[in-house]
């Protein structure tokens, strides 16, 4: 059945610019829904705290005040709205606009989007970029999921799980443009972790492991916690590491691609682990906690390995197995599961399930 064009509103993550690394994941999942649906001939706006820049496409820049990250909040934390919030400006351009759409798109972690849909005429979509972590949050994701039906969009099932409303999530996983990921069949010898450089990412196990190894680790990310990061460098002093800074994705595939395998280390439950599909379409291996989403991408064995949580033994031993993995394998599950064309259909799918069974009455 031929998708009609749908006329779309994508509002961005309030807790930093795009392009800056602060929203994460969400920054890159933002921009490839956005390259997908537009190829696909449909309209979409973006909006995005002001300072935004998304290579070709055109930004509605919004001021304001950022919102505090959820991982920095407390699972008992009460909901804040600061003075001239960008995220209740971003969304008070939303309802003025709404009228111009089909659909709406939130991309943002947080309570106001999710408490304010019975009240906008346009239907809402949420892409929940994260698990449980905030009370007042999985309480107002429940309602609208209840209220709403096919409206709450997940990465995995392991996401899901972290809320009561599980069975009403719709996952999506999620998608890369695997022409600018180049393979490499030749690797050197040193090691990666990519991410933001905070405390739930786990760096400090991943530097560990390269210290007992001696093997050279490569750090790609954002310094989001300095203090956390100079913390790692006093504790670890002869640690083999190099930190390579923030790249943009052209650059980052083409570093990542030389390096043996990436480490992920969460602490927490990954939604899914952009990191995880970018290595695999280079074919990088990856070694990573058995924790939330990476189970559901790692084969292990196979792409890589599933190591138990927190175990730095278990990344130790994993990488002595490297070589049992072949570098092919890993770029064909890229193509597979996690091509832009197939998470573009995955995205339509989701979106024309909720246009066609529509939204309840508004009072």
């Amino acid at each position: 059945m031929q998708i009609p064009a749908y006329k779309l509103l994508f509002i961005s993550t309030p807790v930093g610019a795009i392009g800056t690394g602060i929203g994460g994941g969400v920054e890159l999942t933002l921009f490839n829904i956005t390259q997908e649906m537009t190829r696909r001939g449909h309209k979409v706006e973006i909006v995005a705290p002001q300072g935004s820049v998304m290579q070709q496409f055109t930004v509605k820049e919004i001021a304001g005040k950022l919102q505090t990250p959820a991982q920095n909040q407390t699972r008992n934390s009460p909901i804040t709205m600061l003075k001239n919030s960008v995220l209740a400006n971003m969304w008070d351009y939303a309802r003025q606009v709404q009228a111009d759409y089909d659909l709406i798109v939130n991309f943002a972690y947080d309570w106001l989007p999710l408490y304010l849909t019975p009240f906008f005429n346009c239907p809402i979509a949420h892409f929940i970029s994260m698990g449980s972590l905030i009370d007042a949050i999985d309480q107002i994701i429940e309602s609208v999921a209840i209220e709403f039906p096919n409206t709450i969009g997940v990465y995995t099932q392991s996401q899901a799980d972290t809320f009561s409303c599980a069975e009403q999530c719709y996952c999506l996983l999620n998608g890369l443009d695997l022409s600018i990921y180049q393979f490499c069949p030749k690797p050197t010898q040193s090691l990666a972790w990519v991410g933001r450089i905070a405390p739930e990412k786990g760096l400090e196990d991943a530097v560990a492991a390269a210290e007992i190894t001696g093997i050279t680790l490569k750090i790609f990310g954002l310094k989001q916690d300095v203090s956390y990061w100079e913390k790692i460098c006093q504790e670890h002093p002869d640690a083999p590491i190099e930190y390579v800074g923030f790249l943009p994705t052209v650059e980052l595939q083409k570093e990542l691609g030389k390096c043996r395998a990436v480490l992920v280390t969460p602490r927490w439950i990954e939604a899914f682990g952009n990191v995880a599909i970018e290595a695999l379409a280079c074919g990088v291996p990856l070694i990573a906690y058995r924790r939330g989403g990476l189970t559901e991408i790692v084969q292990s064995g196979k792409t890589g390995f599933l190591v138990e949580p927190d175990s730095v033994q278990g990344l130790v031993e994993a990488i002595e197995h490297l070589d049992e993995i072949d570098r092919r394998a890993c770029r064909q599950q890229a193509e597979t599961l996690y091509s832009l064309e197939a998470m573009g259909d995955r995205t339509e799918a989701w979106f024309q399930k909720i246009l066609r069974i529509g939204y309840p009455e508004t009072a």
